[in-house]
């Protein structure tokens, strides 16, 4: 008896994601709930756990490739992890003498020993994904590259896709550069068997029992694929795989691995030195030094919401200043007592989420959203926080924040941060804001408009605490001053809505008493 692994549920608007890791083989012991494999979207990492105890069966979906949601990924088997092993042997021989039609071209280039071609196509893209980009070659025209390793990278608006080798040979011409469109079924370069299908017999009478993952990596010709979203990474960083240790499985480089590479400071020790400046530049030269970069599809996607956000909501900005001398003093009396107490430090965030859901209450409508023609009111509080990570800004969401207190506040945002950062957030954890905050303070902004995050009606900017002077009871004194900003849909937001929730926000944050007093 054998249970079905299917891909789970991505997101209202995800409907595909790509395999990026297996952390099993068939014929692996997995326990349930034991992470199986990982997938990727274009915006978070989901992991995939083990629905039952047994036996890994069948890969159904390798690494690379391109899935639908509720798509079949393996089988996992009753019984150890010796029996499948045994079988294994098997199921080679019987693939060898009836091949399946899409290898058709190497089982005849190996027999014959004559040679061949083979061409390089475009995957199936999804559903409603019709074309790709071409963003990055991992090999060049006259590389020797192995069966099933990844020749290049292609980029749609919602997802990544991975090319593999269909075969061992070498890479003889490459028909779509990087930065091309490419169509579904298209053809992108051409595969030379040469001499070199005794390469791929001998991979394919490698032995079952997986002592292939167990090689070390060495040089070009490794046996362990790494990450997708790592190369994507290594590529982007100008790193090369052996400037990355990999801590994954069996050596793998993951995308952690690059990121902490390129802090080291391996692309810098690999740069070649800096050419000499010339004495007087032409404008010819100037272009010569300019890089052009085609944008990704997915910056391509942020963008076009971005600009949807603006053109669809009549999107208005009012601005406000607090003092923080309150909210700073009671932070500093009780920071010490309230980390001993329950194990998070206390920041900001949490008085500004209190005193938001403080205004929200009193102004409503900064919580609703349009649908059509009606007005969907919200009768509780999701709070987006935005947060910065190395792959861009995502906005995880803190449910139900009107019914928490200031320290389950902050743990919520220190896990939720945590996991952005790692790139571990669920499609889930990002849904359903009906409010957000976005903090451009840390990064020193002084002052900006934040763009509203649909279909969310209003959108709070904090930024950079600066001690200014200011006029107090006929007296010039230095406060520790901050400006508020306020994003807000003028089609369901009046003015004096706006100005109202604004003021109660910094009424609350200069005397934080009124939060108790739900004043």
């Amino acid at each position: 008896m054998s249970t079905e692994v299917r891909v789970p549920t991505l997101g209202e608007s995800v409907s595909e994601a790509t395999v990026a890791t297996w952390f099993k083989k068939p014929g692996d012991k997995v326990e349930a709930d034991e992470m199986l494999c990982e997938l990727e979207t274009d915006k978070v990492t989901v992991e995939v756990p083990s629905p039952a105890a047994g036996t890994m069966g069948d890969i159904v979906a390798p690494e690379g490739e391109t899935v639908g949601v509720d798509a079949l990924l393996a089988t996992i088997e009753e019984g150890s992890g010796a029996k499948s092993k045994d079988e294994k042997p098997a199921k080679e021989e019987k693939s060898e003498a009836k091949p399946e039609p899409k290898d058709g071209k190497q089982t005849e280039k190996a027999s014959g020993g004559g040679g061949g071609s083979i061409d390089v196509m475009v995957p199936t893209l999804g559903e409603s994904v019709s074309e790709a980009t071409v963003s990055t070659w991992f090999k060049k025209a006259g590389d020797t590259v192995e069966a099933d390793e990844m020749l290049c990278e292609l980029e749609t608006d919602k997802v990544s896709v991975e090319v593999p080798s269909p075969g061992a040979g070498t890479l003889s011409e490459i028909l779509a550069n990087e930065g091309d469109t490419v169509q579904a079924g298209g053809k992108l370069a051409v595969l030379s068997s040469g001499s070199d299908s005794g390469v791929e017999q001998a991979k394919d009478d490698a032995p079952a029992d997986g002592d292939q993952y167990q090689q070390p990596k060495a040089g070009g010709g490794k046996d362990v694929e790494d990450a997708p979203s790592a190369k994507k990474a290594m590529a982007e960083a100008g790193l090369s795989a052996d400037q990355v240790t990999g801590t994954g499985k069996d050596g793998r480089i993951m995308k952690e691995d690059v990121a902490k590479a390129a802090k080291d400071g391996g692309a810098k020790a690999e740069a070649p030195a800096p050419a000499a400046p010339k004495r007087a530049p032409s404008p010819a030269s100037d272009a010569d030094r300019e890089e052009r970069v085609k944008m990704t599809r997915l910056r391509q996607t942020i963008a076009k919401r971005l600009k949807d956000s603006q053109n669809t909501a009549a999107m208005l900005t009012t601005y406000n200043e607090v003092d923080m001398t309150e909210v700073m003093a009671l932070r500093n009396e009780y920071k010490d007592e309230f980390l001993k107490k329950h194990g998070v430090k206390l920041g900001f965030m949490s008085f500004f989420t209190k005193a938001c859901v403080h205004a929200l209450k009193e102004v409503p409508e900064v919580n609703a959203e349009i649908d059509g023609t009606e007005i969907v009111y919200k009768n509780f509080v999701h709070m987006g926080i935005a947060t910065g990570t190395p792959t861009g800004l995502v906005v995880p969401v803190i449910r139900d924040a009107d019914a928490m207190g200031f320290a389950a506040i902050e743990k919520a945002i220190a896990e939720k941060g945590a996991k952005a950062r790692d790139g571990k957030l669920s499609m889930e954890e990002m849904q359903g804001g009906t409010f957000t905050i976005s903090n451009g303070g840390v990064y020193g902004s002084l002052m900006s408009s934040p763009i509203l995050n649909p279909p969310q009606s209003g959108i709070l900017g904090m930024h950079k605490i600066q001690d200014r002077p200011m006029a107090i009871k006929g007296e010039v004194v230095i406060r520790p001053m901050m400006y508020l900003a306020l994003s807000y849909d003028h089609r369901i937001v009046d003015g004096k809505g706006a100005v109202t929730f604004l003021v109660r926000v910094k009424e609350a944050l200069e005397d934080p008493r009124r939060l108790l007093m739900d004043l």
